[in-house]
């Protein structure tokens, strides 16, 4: 598919589910609380001693947490609000010595539509979210979505 294409897509097809090309909501149902405060300081991986971290649920949406559970693997969709937009090549770690990579081909928080996909280890469970281990995600980052990790789902 071209660039060009991107355009003549039929929407009433179903290609597109949003009502315009150019706007669509996206509503946090939470927030990280994290020690981390800034992008310099933050991890670049999980495994790169990402310190413990709290997501604070919007009370909204309670009950679509009321089954997760200390020791289950989630993968939290976060909205990387501190990350530049008008990215498309990074110098992969931050090293200039190594080549320009585009970011789709990264994991740089730096991109068009920043969405950071993270999969952690729940540790506790609490009446307003839950603490979990493995996240390399700044304090207030927006958690767009919670989504179990297949395989890690217990058998009912």
């Amino acid at each position: 598919m071209s660039a060009n294409d991107f355009d003549s897509v039929d929407r009433d097809k179903g290609v597109d589910h949003f009502e315009s090309a150019d706007r669509f909501e996206l509503r946090p149902v939470g927030r990280v609380s994290s020690p981390l405060t800034d992008r310099t300081g933050a991890p670049r991986q999980p495994d790169e001693d990402a310190p413990p971290a709290t997501i604070r649920l919007d009370p909204e949406f309670a009950t679509a947490a009321a089954d997760l559970r200390p020791g289950m693997r989630v993968v939290l969709l976060t909205w990387l609000h501190a990350a530049r937009r008008d990215t498309l090549a990074v110098h992969p770690r931050g090293d200039r010595a190594r080549p320009a990579t585009g970011v789709f081909a990264t994991r740089s928080p730096d991109r068009p539509n920043p969405i950071g996909l993270h999969e952690v280890t729940i540790t506790a469970v609490g009446d307003a979210g839950f603490d979990v281990a493995g996240l390399e995600a700044i304090d207030g980052t927006p958690i767009v979505d919670i989504k179990p990790v297949l395989g890690a789902i217990e058998t009912r």
